[in-house]
Formats: structure tokens, sequence, C-alpha cells
């Protein structure tokens, strides 16, 4: 059921002027014009049509709001396929009356008006380009992206170990055909020449899944501030999504720095993110990516402050930002199922709640969750401040036997977060460069530091 409009409501909306999911319109308007802000709104993420206001904020209001009322109906079914909305409400806002259609988010289909297919981008009503049209009639067509069989695929494509593998992990039993569990769960396709794997098993069994899909890769950088710079650490991770989702937490846990948190009487070290929360954020970004976005892939950074996780693909159906935590839609289906299979992810839900719980308890600020022009981002916060610029707790490195100068380089680090060689030169200049090098090798190699960059560029962070 569509939410009761209120006179505050809508004047709200009205004052507010025209936004993304906000459409004013004079008491003039066509049934035509209706209808092109209607299919606007549902090809976009849905909205308000406001018949008898302008888009100078002005409301001056319907002659005949029932005869608006049946205009705005008439609109409804004019786009094809026709638009099945809640039928327009008349609200009275400081005595003037107004037609309000209420389009929801995460229709179903792909709608037009005479052959125009129209979106709402930003304040403005244009034509979806060609690939947006060829992504959105993916995303809420049954044939998903998914669901599709490249040119050329056939069963040797897949590797054996994994799909046995997979057999066991779901205990079937000896009479049962693993083809025909892959089958049922969209890894594979009946075709004229046979079975062959979707674009699914391919990512999720396959003995080479860039062949058929170069995108499906995950790039992890680690920078050594809080933007982007030339000083960094990157691993391109590629091969089935289960080895994806390992290989990324494995990366963030490498990279990330762990300090000591008091806790009672105890001391406890503390890993600069809850790697529970990492782990949701990189599943969540495999599972829920949008496949069919070519030359884009899902990017885990690391900054000294933050944690960005980016996926291609903005939120599928009826999800948005306001409702995330509690409604769930599968733009991957079968990726969704196999991962739920595997232990990586909860059929029910994205584990954003448990995200969010997560960084409560743990007295980090919660995750932020942003949808960009083309994707989608969440952006875990570091707590390495207060890990690492608290200073070390006595005795802390007393049994790795760390000679003076080493230890003057860690207090350093306490302080100024990075070192160079320069730096260490200056801080023991009775040293020789070759000894110092030693040093920092030796911490490097007993987990205290991270080596970045190289050559002149190279400087280090605590680990």
């Amino acid at each position: 059921m569509p939410a009761k409009l209120t006179p505050d409501t809508v004047r709200d909306a009205i004052k507010a002027g025209p936004e993304p999911k906000t459409i004013l319109l004079g008491a003039r308007a066509t049934v035509r014009k209706i209808a092109e802000a209607l299919i606007a709104l549902a090809n976009a993420s849905g909205g308000l049509v406001i018949l008898g206001a302008t888009n100078s904020r002005k409301i001056v209001g319907l002659e005949d709001p029932d005869m608006a009322r049946e205009q705005m109906a008439s609109a409804a079914l004019l786009p094809t396929p026709p638009l099945i909305l809640p039928m327009p409400q008349v609200v009275s806002v400081d005595g003037k009356h107004l037609c309000v259609a209420q389009v929801p988010p995460g229709l179903p289909h792909v709608y037009s008006v005479r052959g125009q297919y129209l979106v709402r981008s930003g304040r403005d009503i244009r034509p979806l380009m060609p690939h947006e049209l060829r992504a959105l009639l993916l995303n809420r067509s049954e044939a998903s992206f998914e669901s599709q069989i490249p040119r050329g695929a056939t069963l040797q494509a897949l590797d054996e170990e994994r799909v046995q593998a997979y057999r066991e992990l779901l205990d079937l039993p000896p009479s049962e055909d693993i083809h025909d569990v892959l089958l049922s769960q969209g890894c594979l396709a009946e075709t004229e020449k046979g079975l062959r794997p979707t674009m699914a098993g391919l990512l999720l069994f396959g003995k080479n899944p860039q062949r058929w899909l170069r995108s499906a890769e995950i790039t992890g950088v680690r920078y050594a501030g809080p933007v982007m710079s030339d000083d960094f650490i990157r691993e391109d991770i590629r091969g089935v999504l289960p080895e994806q989702i390992r290989r990324a937490e494995a990366f963030v846990n490498a990279n990330m720095r762990r300090g000591m948190r008091i806790r009672g009487l105890e001391r406890e070290e503390v890993p600069e993110y809850p790697i529970s929360v990492v782990r949701e954020a990189i599943v969540n970004a495999v599972a829920h990516r949008d496949y069919s976005i070519r030359g884009d892939n899902i990017r885990v950074f690391m900054f000294s402050d933050r944690l960005e996780v980016y996926s291609p693909g903005r939120l599928p159906g009826h999800i948005t930002l306001e409702n995330i935590v509690d409604e769930r839609y599968s733009r991957n289906e079968a990726i969704v199922q196999v991962l739920a299979d595997m232990g990586f992810i909860e059929r029910l839900g994205y584990g954003i709640d448990r995200m969010i719980r997560v960084c409560k308890e743990e007295g980090l600020p919660p995750p932020a969750f942003e949808e960009t022009s083309a994707g989608f981002k969440v952006t875990i916060y570091s707590r390495a401040e207060t890990l690492v610029g608290a200073g070390p707790p006595p005795d802390l490195y007393a049994h790795l036997q760390l000679n003076p100068r080493q230890e003057k380089a860690l207090a350093f680090l306490q302080k100024h977060r990075r070192i160079t060689n320069r730096d260490y030169q200056a801080l023991c200049p009775e040293a020789s460069p070759e000894t110092l090098r030693r040093d920092l090798a030796d911490m490097v190699n007993k987990g205290l530091l991270l080596k970045i960059g190289q050559k002149r560029a190279t400087f280090y962070i605590l680990k």
C-alpha cells in the first residue's frame, strides 16, 4: 500500500523543488507529459509526480481535481507496458488542490511512451542511453546476465575438481547427477546442443573465468595516506568468485595495521578493521555486482583512515539507500545461492545489519553506503588512529630482541606514521646505511613494518 500523503509532506516536496524523486507539473500538463514523467521515475528509483505546482516551487492548484486524477490514471496506462500504480491522491495544500501520483521503486519492467525510453537523471528527464537501456532490460528481465550462455562455452570450460568439491559440500547421494543440480541452480542451461555453462557457472566453477568475462576480478590497493598517491601496494585478484573472496580478504588482512587495546586488566591485539565486517563487504560486492558492466571491476582500496569497497552497478531492484538494511533483492540469484551453499553468505540477507552492529560493538562509526553514478560503495572507517597513535605498551617489543636503533625507529613511527631511509639515518647518524637497511629489513621480516614503494620512493609504516 502506498503511504498516505499529508499536506505537510507534499508541501515539503514542493518547497524542495524538482529533485531526482520529485517531478512538478503545472495544472495544464497534457496526458503525454504526465506519462513521460511517470515512466522517467519508473525507469529510475521511483518518486512523486505532483500536478498543480511549477518548477519555481509555486503552488497554482487545480480547478478540477477529479478530472486531474482521471488524467493521471489515464497517463499511467499510456506507456508500454502500462504502469500499474496506486491511484493518484488529491491533496489540499494551503487551500489549493493538487494531484499526486506515487511511483514505487523496483518496478518489474522498462517503460516507454511511443517508443521513447526516458529516465529521471538529477532534476532532468532524458532518454536512456543505449548501454543504460541494455543494462536496465537485463536487470529487470527474467533473462539476467548471469543466465546468459557465452558463445563457445562447453562443459569442458568447467573445472571438474571444483564441481566435485561442490558436490561433496552438498553431500549428494551417489545416484544424483551433479549436472542436474547445476542445472537447477542456474549454473547450466539446456540448449539444442546439450548442456552448456551459464555465465554464473563459469564464474563459480570455470577453469579460466576471465576468458569469458575479463572484468570479473578484484583490484586490491593499499595506499600509505588518506588519498591516492604513487606509493601503494597492489594485487589483481582473478580466478573463480569463491577464490577471489578468500584472496581479497587475505589482502586486507595482510595489509591492515594492528595495535593493542586494554580490556579490563588484559591487553589484546586488535586489527585496524573488524575482519567480519570486511568479509561481509567483499562478499556483498562479489555476490551483487552488475556483471553486465564491462570495463570495470570490484575495487578494495585501503587508506590510512578508511577502507572502500566499490562494486560496478547501482543498487538492484527496489533496494534504495533508505531501505537497504531491511529489504532483500538478489541481482544474481544463481551466484548468491552457490555462495550461500559454500558458507560465504546467508541466503536471506545481505548482512548489512550485521556490519552495522559489529561496528557499533567495536566502538566504530557505522559503515557508509553510497550510490555513485555507475556503482555502489561501502566505506569502513579505521581505528588505527587510536591503536597506533597511542604509543606501544611497555615491553611490547621485548620478545623481538630489537636493538636501540630499531626502538628509536618504532618511536618515530608512532609519532609520524611513516619512516624513510633518510629519516632513519637522521635518527642514527653513527650507523652506516647498510646497517640501517638491515635493521629495517629485519623489522619487516618480524612483521612489525610494511615496506611500501621501491628504490628512492621506499618508506615504511607500522603493520
